[in-house]
This record gives structure tokens, C-alpha cells and sequence, in this order.
């Protein structure tokens, strides 16, 4: 069977913001529980990026919003003839449960390492090419020799108050793709164009390429359209229009 590789585009600010936080906690996660030092210094990276993202006041209120509005939804399918009950009962038991964390935290989400000292100084070097080297910031080279534990332990500290709101995010997303099946679709020269459907608007979008093609999507949309040029990669210089007719595998996240 192909490989396929898949290429996700947000249709609202909500979702964009979601997507950015799970690829950077993707990075975290990874990075985190490696023993070297350089590792440690790219957890770092990945974690002053998701402070920077959930800087704003309204993130922990979208996020309850999402978790509603997922409640709702599946709520009213509570009656529909042929659903799983025992399925659907434990999926919002744990959307409940996330919402429930999410209200808990005491403070903004990333208050703690927002304003833990030590994130600050590394985060104010951070704008300047190789600002972050041991001379510029004698501490931090400090702490990264320090033993594996004691690192993790730190970064344990500071996702504290994040964990709650990463989990909420990769539960939504989880949902909103696993919400809709894939269908083929076909790009006439490379390019397709869709509407979308304005009762049921998608919150995302998925595309499918079978690896050994060679090609990428460039997704531009919003709730009522969308389109997708294919593009192929040159050795050099910019990638260039796919001119050929090319089958994917689509799929409009409705939930």
C-alpha cells in the first residue's frame, strides 16, 4: 500500500492556533525527555514558543468555547438511533474532564513559565542570532549540565499550569479529525476548488498525497471555500505548478 503523506490547513483562528500549539508541544515532548544538553536547549525553544502563543488573554477562553461547542454537538447525537452510547458517554466524560482542567488553573495558561526568571532572560536573548551561546548567558549553559533529572524536573515545574490546556487542544483536535471520512478527489491540472457547505462549516482540512508523488500542496481558504494548487519541488529556486492531473485524498473536518 502507498504512503500517504498528510497536509493539514486550519479554516478559523481557533483551529490555526490549536494546530501551532500541538506541533510545538510535538517538539517539546520529543526534545524533553532526551538526555543531551542540546536537547534540553531545543525543549526550551519549543517551550518559550508555546508561552509566546498562549500569551494571549483569550486563548483559555477559546479553548472552553471548543470543548462547549464539541458537548454540544455530540450531545445531540445522544438520541440518534445506531450511536455507541458507552462510546459517546465516555468521549464526553473526558471532554468534560478536560474542560473541568482547563477552569482550574489558577492564573493565565503559561503564567508560571511566563514569568519564571530564568525563561525571561533566555527568551530576551533569544532575538538575537546565537544569543543564547554560554557567555551571553553563563546560567543557562549551567543548567543544561546539569544531570538529566534535574532538568526534567524543571520543565515538569513549568508545564504545570500548560498541561491542562495541551490536553484540552490534542483531545479537540483529535475529534475534529477523526469527525469526517476521506474521499478521493481529483485536481485538474493540479488545482482544485471547493465550497463549502455555510449550515455546516469545516473546521479543517485534510489532504493526502501518495509519497512517491513528489508534490505539495499550497491550501489557501476560509468557511465557505477553499482551493489547492499542487506544486513540485525543484533542486533549486522556487517550487513550480504541478501541470499534471493529480488524485488525493480529501477530507473536510465537520464536527
Amino acid at each position: 500500500m502507498s504512503t500517504l503523506i498528510i497536509f493539514e490547513h486550519p479554516l478559523n483562528e481557533r483551529i490555526r492556533t490549536f494546530l501551532r500549539v500541538e506541533h510545538l508541544f510535538r517538539q517539546l515532548d520529543y526534545f524533553v525527555h532526551q538526555e543531551d544538553p542540546r536537547s534540553s536547549r531545543c525543549a526550551v525553544d519549543a517551550l518559550l514558543d508555546i508561552v509566546a502563543v498562549t500569551a494571549r488573554a483569550d486563548v483559555r477562553t477559546e479553548i472552553l468555547k471548543e470543548l462547549e461547542r464539541l458537548i454540544a454537538n455530540l450531545n445531540r447525537l445522544t438520541n440518534q438511533r445506531g450511536v455507541d452510547r458507552e462510546a459517546l458517554e465516555c468521549i464526553l466524560s473526558e471532554l468534560h474532564e478536560a474542560a473541568a482542567g482547563v477552569q482550574q488553573l489558577h492564573g493565565p495558561i503559561g503564567h508560571q513559565a511566563r514569568e519564571d526568571e530564568f525563561l525571561k532572560a533566555i527568551a530576551q536573548r533569544s532575538s538575537i542570532p546565537g544569543g543564547t551561546c554560554s557567555f551571553d548567558l553563563p546560567y543557562f549553559h549551567y543548567w543544561l549540565i546539569q544531570p538529566t533529572e534535574q532538568r526534567q524536573a524543571r520543565f515538569a515545574d513549568w508545564l504545570e499550569d500548560l498541561n491542562p490546556a495541551i490536553a484540552a487542544i490534542r483531545l479537540a483536535l483529535s475529534l475534529l479529525r477523526s469527525s469526517s471520512s476521506s474521499r478521493t478527489a481529483l485536481a485538474e491540472g493540479g488545482f482544485y476548488q471547493e465550497a463549502l457547505d455555510a449550515v455546516a462549516p469545516a473546521q479543517m482540512l485534510r489532504v493526502g498525497i501518495e509519497a512517491e508523488r513528489s508534490i505539495f500542496p499550497e491550501i489557501s481558504g476560509h468557511r465557505n471555500r477553499f482551493s489547492i494548487r499542487f506544486m513540485s519541488p525543484e533542486p533549486q529556486g522556487r517550487a513550480s505548478p504541478c501541470g499534471e492531473d493529480v488524485e488525493f485524498q480529501l477530507t473536510c473536518c465537520v464536527f
